[in-house]
């Protein structure tokens, strides 16, 4: 398969995965037996109206009380996450209780094709960052400055995010109910079923809506 068709694939896959709730593709997940694929309450989307969904640009962060003294070690590992970003990728940050993100670097994420950010750490200029329209899901809101505060160790590695084991390349999904990581390898498998189960769940709804009892549409179709 040519690089134009795996670019093709990759497409039609996130258009297919950004129709989906949050809420349907973690009870696809609960089915499969992978019951821990939904972040921490606390990371949250800057307005609810912003949806993200992408692959995974995973990086790794750590606190540090270190000031670097040259200009060209300030963010340097930051900068370079944020200059490696693809079309269709979503910044997954490690567990950092320090802020992270920004306007600016909102504006040169979105500009590189990134999808969003999933930070399970806390972000500023949020007026900035909305006006821009990045989707931005951050664990809290803080004005202090990341230099001397965070350090980037690396990225593109396995890490820990809002409670979950995010890999580089996995898929992310973000609405107003949350953030849930889908492992790669069960990618299709989730979109396919998470599909099936929104026609089902259309299905029930209109039945509810004539009155049907919970109870006996849930014994008729299993879904609820």
């Amino acid at each position: 398969m040519n690089r134009m068709n795996v670019a093709a694939d990759a497409e039609e896959l996130l258009h297919r995965l950004e129709r989906l709730p949050t809420a349907v593709i973690s009870d696809i997940l609960d089915g499969l037996g992978l019951r821990h694929q939904v972040m921490a309450p606390r990371v949250r989307p800057l307005d609810p109206l912003m949806r993200v969904a992408g692959f995974a640009r995973t990086v790794t962060a750590a606190p540090t009380l270190y000031l670097p003294l040259s200009r060209e070690e300030q963010y340097k590992l930051q900068f370079a996450a944020i200059d490696s970003l693809m079309p269709g990728e979503v910044m997954v940050v490690s567990t950092i209780e320090n802020c992270f993100w920004g306007e600016l670097l909102s504006v040169a994420a979105s500009r590189r094709g990134a999808r969003g950010i999933v930070i399970d750490g806390y972000t500023r200029d949020v007026a900035g960052i909305k006006a821009l329209g990045f989707p931005t899901f951050a664990a809290g809101i803080h004005a202090a400055d990341a230099l001397g505060r965070v350090d980037v160790r690396d990225f593109g590695q396995t890490i820990a995010s809002g409670g979950v084991t995010v890999a580089h390349h996995d898929l992310i999904v973000g609405d107003c109910d949350g953030v849930v990581v889908v492992p790669a390898q069960s990618s299709m498998e989730v979109i396919v079923r998470a599909e099936e189960k929104i026609d089902g769940e259309n299905l029930v709804r209109a039945k509810l809506e004539k009155g049907m009892l919970v109870g006996d549409a849930f014994r008729e179709h299993g879904i609820m």
